[in-house]
């Protein structure tokens, strides 16, 4: 095969590392054009919540390939759209009941972000401060980057990103994160505040309790401070629960959903809102208006596909399955917690995570990443670790054997970078 010109995201192409050929998708098994049987134990990147390929999934596409494609959804709609809508408001906490479609998480942020200013503009307060959670990441647009956590991921971009107040990440002791908070919301100027609740992906797999969120959340009520939810990996039962938000029993102002809202099958993203963020932008003012939209928003076959997603959550014992997956990864997780080299085990539902002891080598470019990587795809598993931080989030559908397999080759990766 020639050089291909793909340019490939999170991929430095100069250390010259295999590209595998993907050609089908099945369950929680990927197959390569050279034959190989791989195992997605990351949901490819987060998204894959029942299985590649699942068939409900698939037959909605196919069958609304057959009636709409697209079509404009400023002032237009269509019925898969209104479907998922309201599918989607009869599942999710009560009070949010409006939905704002988009594309992708970073653009389901940056709705939220817009939602967020936009209240307290048409309200005509002078509010406009966001704060974010330290080591959060919500994308790569430059709203999404700026209220997340700088460092390599954007220090490239840092002359576009706008200012934040960034609050603590809650270790062991939660008391700083929450004294800041109160301290930085009693200014009377912050607009919202957002969170990756329980579990930040990109930060490194960090996992925080329910209280110290439910907390949180009681701080920016009591201030009248917006509270963001991104929940764009957490959702659709990552965390054990169909958001992770539901373990601390709080509802969020703006909810950001995306990933597994079409089973990972199709590119669709929402933002819910509760009814105060909805009706400052309802008005006989046209300057009023939310001002926000992209060409493919409310995608009339990814929505399809979000409405047999929720028909899969509604009707087939999806939570049992969940249960069921992080018992597993549980098990994969005491094994792990037996080595010496390893720190930190830590587990959120379908998703377990642990550091390996690299010293001062460690972050997402500690130079232990590459080898790993390799070593995951010589042994036909795919794991993307975070630099020293392995993770496996896989679809809720793997089987026991194949986890048996995961579990076999993160041992070996460890056994081979042992101190």
């Amino acid at each position: 095969m020639s050089k291909s010109p793909v340019w490939h995201p999170f991929h430095q192409h100069g250390l010259g590392e295999d590209i595998p050929l993907v050609t089908r998708g099945d369950g929680a098994i990927l197959h390569t054009a050279d034959g190989r049987r791989v195992i997605d134990a990351i949901s490819s990147w987060w998204v894959t919540t029942h299985g590649h390929n699942h068939p409900r999934i698939m037959a909605a596409v196919r069958d609304q390939t057959k009636k709409l494609d697209q079509v404009i959804f400023a002032g237009w709609t269509h019925e898969p759209a209104e479907t998922l809508a309201r599918d989607l408001v009869a599942i999710m906490p009560g009070g949010l009941d409006h939905v704002f479609y988009s594309d992708s998480g970073s653009t389901s942020v940056e709705v939220a972000l817009k939602m967020a200013l936009g209240y307290w503009h048409n309200r005509g307060e002078p509010r406009h401060r966001i704060l974010v959670l330290e080591h959060s990441y919500h994308g790569d647009t430059i709203g999404a980057m700026s209220i997340g956590e700088r460092g390599v991921f954007n220090r490239a971009y840092a002359p576009l990103l706008f200012d934040v107040g960034t609050v603590p990440f809650p270790a062991a002791d939660p008391q700083p994160t929450l004294d800041a908070l109160e301290s930085a919301c009693a200014a009377g100027d912050v607009a919202a505040f957002i969170v990756e609740p329980l579990l930040l992906g990109a930060g490194g797999m960090l996992t925080y309790p329910p209280r110290v969120l439910a907390e949180v959340r009681a701080i920016c009520a009591a201030h009248d401070v917006l509270f963001i939810a991104d929940e764009v990996m957490t959702g659709f039962g990552r965390t054990g629960t169909l958001l992770a938000c539901d373990q601390a029993g709080v509802t969020p102002d703006i909810l950001c959903l995306a990933k597994g809202l079409t089973g990972g099958s199709m590119p669709l993203a929402v933002t819910m809102a509760t009814a105060p963020i909805f009706d400052a932008h309802y008005s006989t003012d046209r300057s009023k208006l939310f001002y926000h939209s992209s060409s493919y928003t409310a995608n009339p076959v990814a929505c399809a596909a979000g409405v047999a997603n929720m028909a899969i959550w509604r009707e087939e014992p999806v939570m049992e399955r969940i249960g069921t997956l992080a018992q597993r990864l549980g098990a994969v997780l005491d094994r792990a917690a037996q080595k010496t080299q390893v720190i930190r085990p830590r587990q959120c539902g379908t998703m377990i995570a642990f550091d390996i002891d690299t010293g001062d080598d460690a972050g997402y470019l500690a130079n232990i990443g590459p080898s790993l990587r390799a070593h995951f795809f010589a042994n036909d598993v795919l794991l993307r670790p975070l630099g020293n931080t392995i993770y496996a989030m896989p679809p809720y559908c793997i089987g026991q054997d194949d986890i048996d397999r995961v579990s076999d080759v993160m041992m070996s990766a460890i056994d081979l970078n042992a101190r």
